[in-house]
């Protein structure tokens, strides 16, 4: 009787990590979103500091046609979902995002009947410092629930996945034109504040989503080597190098597997390799570079 219950038991333990796992990053993307949403609010759209992007934007046609920001945000970000829905993830990416625009695009219009209208201070630079690290935190967080806020977000996630570069340097690149809008529209003054909280916003960011360096290396011990080399592959689209093991104190043998993946694929791997085999020992270390090999992929699902 042992026998046939123990094969029932770990689908559905399973299944409950699974969507113990949806739970936690549908929290994140909340979370995520309404910090984005009170940057803006309290921070950005009262300086008329546009750190690029569609937020951004959003707040330049504020000053010349009037028009709210966050639905602004929202009909600039359409063009933007199709992009992402085409090359980062298609069903999976469109489902998580349409959730983080709806929720931070409506938010900012929303939160904003509830906040000083003026937001909390009126010095450019505790503005452009505080926006930015808001902003930063709401967008690592984001991503840590394995979304993107769309707008140029959605750019950037893909230069990243395919570069390795962190968000801090692509968000210099892909809002630099946004900023030099703003500096036409509000003068230089506010542009320079601007790119300052963009370069905060991206540091944050940075962190949120595990640390300045770019690679990640990962030693999984476990007793499920087949499945869980397909799970990550699967997934994430790495390469996995296994090799047997043997555990000293019980004299078990095990499989040591071994691979390189990206920062913001941290938290993606260990509930792939958790849903896997619950039992596995997953260690993340750091690494400075890696080349050959399949070290990024951008999965197809």
């Amino acid at each position: 009787m042992e026998t046939q219950a123990t094969p029932r038991r770990l689908p559905a333990r399973r299944r409950a990590w699974k969507i113990l796992m949806g739970l936690r990053e549908a929290a994140l993307l909340v979370a995520g979103a309404l910090l984005l949403a009170l940057s803006v609010d309290l921070f950005l759209a009262p300086a008329d500091l546009a750190p690029g992007g569609v937020s951004g934007l959003a707040i330049i046609l504020r000053r010349l046609i009037g028009s709210p920001v966050g639905l602004t945000m929202l009909v600039l970000n359409l063009p933007m979902l199709a992009l992402g829905y085409l090359r980062l993830g298609r069903f999976h990416f469109l489902i998580r995002t349409v959730f983080v625009v709806l929720v931070y695009n409506l938010g900012v219009d929303l939160l904003a009947g509830w906040l000083p209208p003026h937001g909390l201070t009126q010095d450019l630079l505790l503005n452009a410092l505080f926006g930015g690290v808001v902003g930063g935190l709401g967008t690592g967080l984001v991503f840590r629930g394995r979304g993107t806020s769309a707008g140029t977000g959605v750019v950037s996630r893909i230069l990243q996945l395919r570069t390795g570069i962190p968000i801090s340097q692509i968000y210099l690149i892909t809002d630099g034109a946004v900023i030099a809008l703003a500096g036409v529209v509000f003068g230089w003054e506010k542009a320079l504040y601007a790119l300052i909280a963009l370069f905060v916003w991206g540091l944050a960011a940075d962190y949120v989503l595990e640390g300045p360096s770019t690679v990640r290396t990962v030693f999984i011990v476990t007793d499920e080597p087949a499945a869980v080399s397909r799970a990550v592959l699967d997934g994430l689209g790495v390469g996995v190098t296994t090799w047997p093991a043997k555990g000293e104190f019980s004299g078990a043998q095990h499989a040591v597997l071994f691979c390189t993946i990206g920062r913001p694929d941290v938290n993606g791997l260990r509930s792939i390799v958790t849903e896997a085999d619950p039992s596995a020992f997953v260690v993340v270390g750091q690494g400075h570079q890696a080349s050959g090999g399949v070290v990024r992929a951008i999965p197809k699902s």
